[in-house]
Parts: structure tokens; sequence; C-alpha cells
């Protein structure tokens, strides 16, 4: 069966839909990291905190791209979907701004904070066993048994032309804003899981600025993509595992892949405990709440994992905040 790989051009004709219901997400320069890295005076960091989206990460993007050009097929049916929590919300968004009933199937250990985000918008969640899921197979069947015995259109979280091509409206944000401010960019950091976010920045980053590094960050137990650029293929981890419970894919996406092939290059693996002391950093020196999988990028910069050659600014992604305080101060509570 062949696919549709999303293209710049995608991500273009997705920025008006974005621009009908989110504002562009900030992009702070970080000066102590500039310092903590020991760059010279040319060359700036910047932070691309999707966290003070409406739902507190990025998922937003992809998922109202999806659901504006799935309307005529979605009709009066109900839109189901997958999610660790933040697509969950996402597309819980989506479905209250284009009245569209969404029911979302998220892990029952998934933070309250996403659940209850996920329900603020109106969607209807039913829960699975994660820890079980390897064996079981029970997120995936409950989502096609929605699709089935209720009529649902199912949306992917991030294997989806549509949803890479919302998710790439950040970069736009990102490489407008640095090249009206006259700035080169020599790497380009990103999280990686099932690649929608991933793919879509790439598409920008790479038509941008050509040159630029494109990196992608994953956790020491979920390094699907790391395997994957090392085999020339897909590889699919069985049991990922990690605090980061957004880049918990058991694999990147069919539509993802092609797009990482070409743009991304190098990705690098994070222990957990590197993650946790960025948190902590975020926290201490920007005052900024990020969920793991948000501060990943971080630490990839601040454990030295990622080469810093070149001489424009380096640009990482925090893509997301949404944790219970609870977790958050038992994480940052490190030595």
């Amino acid at each position: 069966m062949s696919i549709r790989i999303a293209t710049i051009n995608d991500v273009r004709e997705a920025e008006d839909v974005i621009r009908n219901h989110v504002s562009p997400v900030p992009l702070i320069r970080s000066y102590a990291l500039e310092k903590k890295l020991g760059l010279p005076s040319s060359r700036r960091v910047w932070l691309k905190d999707y966290g003070w989206t409406p739902v507190g990460s990025f998922k937003l993007l992809g998922a109202l791209n999806w659901m504006s050009n799935n309307l005529e097929r979605i009709g009066q049916r109900s839109v189901v979907a997958h999610s660790s929590g933040n697509f969950a919300s996402g597309i819980s968004f989506a479905g209250m701004r284009f009245e569209k009933r969404v029911v979302v199937i998220m892990p029952d250990s998934a933070a309250r904070v996403k659940f209850d985000l996920t329900r603020s918008f109106g969607a209807e969640v039913r829960t699975y066993d994660i820890s079980q899921d390897h064996l079981t197979g029970e997120r995936d069947r409950l989502t096609r048994e929605i699709a089935e015995e209720e009529g649902a259109i199912q949306a992917s979280p991030y294997d989806d032309p549509y949803v890479i091509a919302g998710n790439g409206v950040g970069g736009l944000e990102i490489v407008n804003e640095l090249r009206a401010l006259g700035r080169d960019v020599s790497q380009f950091i990103c999280q990686v899981s099932g690649g929608g976010l991933m793919a879509g920045h790439a598409l920008a980053i790479a038509d941008g600025f050509p040159q630029a590094k494109i990196i992608g960050v994953e956790p020491e137990g979920a390094d699907d993509f790391c395997q994957s650029l090392k085999a020339g293929r897909r590889i699919r981890v069985e049991r990922p595992t990690s605090i980061c419970d957004g880049l918990l894919s058991y694999d990147v996406g069919e539509h993802n892949w092609p797009i990482l092939q070409q743009h991304v290059p190098q990705a690098v693996s994070i222990p957990d405990a590197a993650t946790q002391q960025a948190m902590k950093w975020l926290y201490k020196v920007h005052g900024l709440r990020t969920e793991p999988s948000g501060a990943i990028t971080t630490a990839a910069l601040l454990s030295g994992n990622v080469r810093l050659d070149g001489e424009g600014d380096i640009v990482i992604v925090l893509s997301g905040r949404n944790l219970d305080e609870e977790s958050f101060q038992e994480w940052i509570t490190i030595s």
C-alpha cells in the first residue's frame, strides 16, 4: 500500500489552519545555556517551549490540522485515538473547536493532569494497562474496536501526513522568527518518539536552514530511532521503558520514517538520570516546569552528548509540561 509523505508545502498549508486557533509558541533565548555551554557571544541558544499551548504540549498543532482536513470524512461520526496523554488533550481540544465527539484510549498510569486536560475539552477517556500492552496489544485493540463498533474515524497521534504537517508549523515559526532576526542555525535538537514532532519540524528546518544539523533525542530505554538509523530500516522496541512517558512509542511511523531518513542523520540516547538533572536545571535557572519528555533535549546539551561545532545558533524543543506536581518534585529532588 502506498503512503503519502508530507512535504514543506503541506506544512505551509497547515499554517493557515493553525493560525485560526492558536498563536505562535514563544521562542525563548537562554542566556544561561549559552554561558553553561561556553559558547562565544556570536552564538545563541533558543528554547521552543510548547508548554505555552492551550494543552501544554506540541500535540495540539498536529491534532488541529488533522481534524480540519478530515471534517468531511468524519461527518457526524466520532473520532477515536490512543495517546499517552498529550495527543489526547490535543485531539480533544480540536474536537471542541470543530464540534466533534472524541474518544481517547489512555494508559491508566498517565499523569492526572493529562486526564484532567483531556476531559476538560469534552473528550471521553477509556484506559488500558500499559504495563501489559507489549503482551496483550490492548491499546490498539481497544482503539480498533471503537472504530469498528461505533463507526468512529481513527486519528493517529503521529503516523499521518496531516499530523506531521501540523506539527511542522512550529518549525516554520522558528524559521520565520530567526530569519527576521538575521540569525542562522547550526544545530536543531528535537525529541523523537513516533516521529510526528521531529518529522514536521525537520521539513521546516531543512527548508529554512539547509546547513543545520538536525539531531534526534530519545531515552536510552526507548531508542528505536537510534537503532533504526544504524540498521537503515524501522526497528521496533517491544517494551520501551523510561520516565519520558511521551517518548514510549514502539517504533517510528511509516509516514515519518522517510522524512527522518532524509533529514535527521543523527540521534542520541539519554539516560533518565540526565533527564531528571535537566528538569531540575530548567526549573532552578529558568523557572520552567517541564515533563521528562520535554526536558530530554536540554539533557542532551547539558550532558555533552551533542557536538556543538559550527557558528550558528542552537535551537532545542521543549515538547510539553504536563506532569503531576508529586512526580515533578520527586524527579527534581536529586543530588
